[in-house]
Formats: structure tokens, C-alpha cells, sequence
């Protein structure tokens, strides 16, 4: 069965459009409905690399269906639009299992990097499911010729499978980008990071990356806080993120502002399987 690249769900059809229209400009399919039963439907019958998705939609909203997803064992990728763009809705659906987290109205620039983040997942998801993982004791590493991922170490936690914090017993944290998340951007080129001093938010973006493609790639923060050191070494040398993601390619040390009620959208990393 031939793959469809994206199936839009959105009530509003000015939203449909535009994601078709943008996606039209690099050859990308896109099917398009107004309510995510209709989506539900599709996925029984057509196989697709990628899902865009609104929240707040007529009958099962976008937490509902990504529920629905979760339960009839559908793993293709979801990248979560909303106008509604609160901190809570973007945790609350990565947590679900979505991807990413759009804020509406969105730039070209905004959608498409997403949506090459989403279409790279799918190919690294589809490339492992058809290899054997060999397992450790602490993970899964997938390795081939072709594709692998080093998962994040066992005792740190992570969100979604975008970026990860490490608490030390002093109670200060350590946060970075997983190597899964770098494997959708593929190369980077440079990043841009705050200050010092200056607050982040889970949720949020705290970090823009480039990849070799030119987009800007955000970083959504694991956890909030205020940062007290920045890793300087990223800004001479990018290329530290990718070889070494979890210890000399950190990327901020922050005081953390409320651990436990956010400590309930991590994952802890031992359970990192995709």
C-alpha cells in the first residue's frame, strides 16, 4: 500500500488549505478532514507518514484521539496544532504521545520544519521496525548500517522524545536535546541559546537549532527554571550536540522553579522505546 505523506485534521478548512498548500510547494501529499472520527476512518484504510491534528475539534477532541491512537496501536507520528496554545496543552499532548506541539497561526517556515522533523521520525520508525533492536540492560539500541539512536541514559527523564533533564543531588538541573530529536534535523549547523539569568518554561521553546536544511528547529524545554550556566563550547563548536548529546553536549544548568507538578509529564529515559 502506497503511503500518503500527511493526513490534516482540522474543523477549520482555511487550515486544511494552508497546510496542503504549504506542503504542495515540496511535493508533498496531503489529505485533509474536519474531525479526527473522519481521521480515524482514514488510518483504517490508508497508510500515512505523518499526522497534523488540531485540539479543540467537533466530536473527539485532539486528547481524545490521540487516546484513540494509542489504544488501536497506531504509531504514526502526530504533530499537534492548536490555537489554544497553553503550556498545559503542549505538555499535555506530548505526554500523549505526540511529536510536537504548533502553535496556530504558524509561519511557513514554522510548519515545515515540524513537518521534516515528523517525516524524518517516521522514516527512522519505519527503517527500526525493520530490524531486529538488540537489547541491553538499561535500553534498546537499534543498530544497522543504516539508522541508529543512542537512547538517553536510564537515570535521567525526558520529554516526549525531545529533550531530557538530568537532576543532580544538589537539586539543580541539567537539560539538553535527546539524539532522537537530533536525528530528525540531521545536521547541525549552528544554535542559538539564552542567556544566562533569563527563565524557561516547559513546554516552551528554549534553544533554536539549524539544521543543514536552513530551518530553525526549537527546542521545547523539559522542565522550568532559571538558568545559571550555559554550555559556551555549543556555540563554537555545533557539532558537540550530535556527538555527544547527554554529557558534553548539554546544553543548560537552571535552578528548577516547580519539579513536582511537572515531573508528571516526564518519562523516565529507561523506558525510551519508539
Amino acid at each position: 500500500m502506497k503511503f500518503i505523506d500527511i493526513l490534516a485534521i482540522d474543523d477549520e478548512q482555511v487550515i486544511n488549505d494552508a497546510i496542503k498548500r504549504i506542503c504542495a510547494t515540496e511535493d508533498l501529499s496531503v489529505q485533509t478532514v474536519t474531525t479526527a472520527e473522519e481521521g480515524l476512518e482514514l488510518l483504517s484504510k490508508e497508510k500515512f507518514r505523518l499526522i497534523v491534528s488540531d485540539i479543540m475539534l467537533p466530536g473527539l477532541d485532539g486528547f481524545q484521539f490521540l487516546d484513540e491512537l494509542n489504544s488501536r496501536s497506531i504509531k504514526t507520528p502526530v504533530i499537534v496544532i492548536s490555537g489554544f496554545s497553553t503550556i498545559e496543552n503542549a505538555v499535555t499532548v506530548l505526554k500523549k504521545g505526540a511529536i510536537d506541539f504548533l502553535p496556530k497561526p504558524f509561519t511557513y517556515e514554522e510548519l515545515m520544519s515540524g513537518v521534516h522533523r515528523g517525516l524524518e521520525y517516521s522514516n527512522i520508525l519505519e527503517r527500526i521496525s525493520s530490524q531486529k533492536p538488540l537489547e541491553t540492560d538499561n535500553s534498546i539500541f537499534n543498530i544497522d548500517s543504516d539508522i541508529h539512536y543512542v537512547p538517553c541514559p536510564p537515570k535521567y527523564y525526558r520529554l516526549a522524545h525531545i529533550s531530557w533533564l538530568n537532576i543532580t543531588i544538589e537539586g539543580t538541573a541539567i537539560i539538553g536535546t535527546s539524539d532522537l530529536y537530533l536525528r530528525t534535523i540531521k545536521t547541525v549547523s549552528k544554535i542559538e541559546l539564552l542567556e544566562p539569568e533569563e527563565n524557561i518554561y516547559q513546554g516552551i521553546s528554549c534553544v533554536q537549532i539549524y539544521g543543514s536544511d536552513e530551518l530553525q528547529h526549537p527546542l521545547l524545554a523539559p522542565v522550568s527554571g532559571k538558568i545559571i550556566e550555559r554550555n559556551e563550547n555549543l556555540l563554537k563548536n555545533p557539532s558537540l550536540l550530535e556527538k555527544d548529546p547527554y554529557f558534553k553536549g548539554w546544553i543548560y544548568k537552571i535552578i528548577p522553579t516547580d519539579l513536582e507538578y511537572e515531573r508528571k509529564f516526564w518519562e523516565v529515559c529507561s523506558s525510551e522505546i519508539i
